[in-house]
């Protein structure tokens, strides 16, 4: 064992419980979202069939839309959150997302009219990653950062799963009709219990009675100094000082060309089943709720690697970059995507080998997502890292904004063959999380710490 690296003390370990806390927002926050997939098909259906009758264009509107405004809020909720703090910034957050996920039921068929509301939606769904972001450096040291972030990401997955199994479940009880109202309102209620125990078991942990003072040494661990522990100045930095930083950059564009890949797998995996596969709704449920569920245990492995090359004597930013060049390798198989979906080819199988490829782009891609975030709180200081959060997650919306239009053109140009269509954005699956592993090296080779704020 490193000496400079001492195992964890016998500690409470009451900064896994509040872990428990985030996982379980971040799992509300993705089941809510997640609703939407599920009903595309009947959204998409034709008038005289009793369906919307909207286009794959018009779906990825509003899919892109939800972005888009995820994307523009997530700065200001940051630079929210690090004024009011994360136990208030994350408690409106859930408060104003699941108020909207209910209003959803209320619109009828009218795009405009869901678009304006998951607009809204999206703004409170926006301070969820820059309140637990915070959060997790408030609570643990670098070394376990990444598995922190890995535990409460989870639930991006968990809640996708819940998704997989309830909302199908509940249109077939409905019927379509009253089933897509009865999806949006269920779901959207489901987050208000958990306000309680927010309220209840948290505190900063220089303030919790569960926390002793050993404690916090060990929180402060792997900090370069004192006031980059606990944040240097209390004045916040601004937007445009944070603008100046490489750092931030390096973060902005490794979420630009990385999250939309996952609202790819989100808001269109129930799309690709049915469209290449001719999976009913009913038949979707089991390979959506496996791609989620795989992932989940990735995502935890891909948090727990940087660690153990930390505790092995390397450095905290060089084992966070080996990790993401190690992850960022295996999408390269989702490549293969539509070769092993061939059912000519592999008849039967075709579907399992699919599916499989997909697991591991959405594994690599939660794995990755640990790691990227924490490279937050590697670089900058405590009162900066929710606003810096925000504006790397405003990235990520723009890129999801754009792979939303993109495939919804693409599903309408090759409406007859929309193998095609899938084939090339799994091209771009594939590939984005090289590209930028390489750009995030170029623009930050070396670690430096930002104490200048």
């Amino acid at each position: 064992m490193n000496p400079q690296n001492p195992p964890a003390p016998a500690f409470s370990r009451y900064r896994w419980v509040i872990c428990g806390l985030l996982f379980f927002s971040t799992t509300v926050n993705y089941m809510d979202r997640q609703v939407i997939s599920y009903l595309k098909e009947y959204f998409c259906r034709s008038v005289a069939e009793g369906g919307f009758g909207w286009s794959n264009s018009e779906f990825a509107y509003l899919t892109s839309f939800f972005t888009g405004f995820y994307a523009g809020v997530s700065v200001f909720a940051g630079q929210v959150i690090d004024k009011i703090g994360t136990k208030l910034g994350l408690a409106l957050s859930l408060v104003v997302w699941s108020i909207c996920g209910i209003a959803n039921a209320f619109v009828g068929s009218v795009l405009r009219m869901h678009i304006i509301v998951r607009s809204a939606f999206a703004v409170g769904e926006a301070g969820n990653f820059p309140a637990s972001i915070k959060t997790i450096a408030e609570w643990f040291p670098k070394r376990e950062r990444a598995l922190a972030t890995a535990v409460f990401n989870a639930g991006s997955n968990a809640g996708a799963m819940v998704a997989a199994l309830l909302v199908p479940p509940i249109l077939v009880h409905y019927g379509d009709a009253v089933g897509w109202k009865m999806a949006f309102g269920i779901t959207g209620a489901a987050g208000f219990p958990w306000l309680i125990f927010w309220f209840w078991l948290y505190n900063p942990p220089s303030k919790h009675p569960n926390v002793s003072e050993s404690e916090l040494q060990y929180i402060h661990i792997d900090d370069e100094t004192t006031a980059g522990a606990q944040g240097g100045d209390p004045a916040k930095a601004s937007w445009w000082k944070l603008l100046r930083y490489r750092q931030l950059w390096a973060f902005f564009m490794g979420k630009f060309l990385t999250d939309g890949i996952w609202w790819f797998y989100l808001f269109w995996l129930p799309d690709y089943l049915n469209k290449q596969f001719h999976m009913t709704r009913e038949q979707v449920m089991l390979p959506t709720f496996v791609v989620y569920g795989v992932a989940i245990a990735g995502s935890i492995y891909g948090g727990k690697i940087p660690m153990t090359l930390i505790e092995r004597g390397m450095s905290v930013y060089k084992a966070r970059m080996t990790t993401m060049f190690i992850i960022a390798c295996f999408p390269l198989l989702v490549l293969l995507t539509q070769f092993f979906g061939d059912v000519n080819r592999f008849g039967s199988a075709a579907a399992v080998l699919s599916v499989a490829m997909i697991c591991v782009g959405a594994t690599a891609h939660q794995a990755w997502s640990a790691n990227l975030f924490t490279t937050v709180s590697d670089m900058f200081p405590n009162k900066a890292i929710a606003s810096v959060t925000g504006i790397g997650t405003m990235a990520g919306g723009i890129g999801g904004v754009l792979v939303q239009l993109v495939a919804g053109r693409l599903t309408d140009t090759f409406l007859k063959t929309p193998q095609t269509a899938y084939f090339f954005m799994f091209v771009v699956c594939g590939l984005a999380y090289l590209m930028a592993w390489v750009i995030m090296k170029a623009l930050v080779p070396s670690h430096r710490p930002i104490t200048d704020l």
